[in-house]
């Protein structure tokens, strides 16, 4: 008698379509509820952790760059001219990214 081995055994064909019938059944979030949760997530960002919102502008000094420093054209950090590495096309490299 010729067995052929790529036919499914029987125990492991039942516990496929038990599977499945249980993931069929199984409740399974629809798209609304998965924007409703989104959005109330969204809402909470703003909030910090204790809940209370903060209306405070942060403020930051810009200091522009001195004539002893360069902005490397690869990596675009400001840096002390003895850091630059080559010029190329009028462009500063720094050690850093040439190394």
């Amino acid at each position: 008698m010729a067995t052929d081995y790529d036919e499914l055994r029987t125990d492991v064909k039942e516990s496929q379509d038990s599977s499945l019938e249980a993931l069929q059944s199984a409740k399974a979030p629809d798209a609304k509820s998965v924007v409703l949760e989104l959005d109330e997530a969204d809402v909470l960002d703003g909030l910090t952790p204790g809940g209370e919102f903060i209306a405070e502008e942060l403020t930051v000094e810009v200091v522009p760059q001195a004539a002893d420093e360069f902005t490397c054209y690869s990596c675009f950090l400001v840096r002390h001219r003895s850091q630059v590495a080559r010029e190329k096309a009028g462009h500063f490299f720094c050690i850093e990214c040439e190394g």
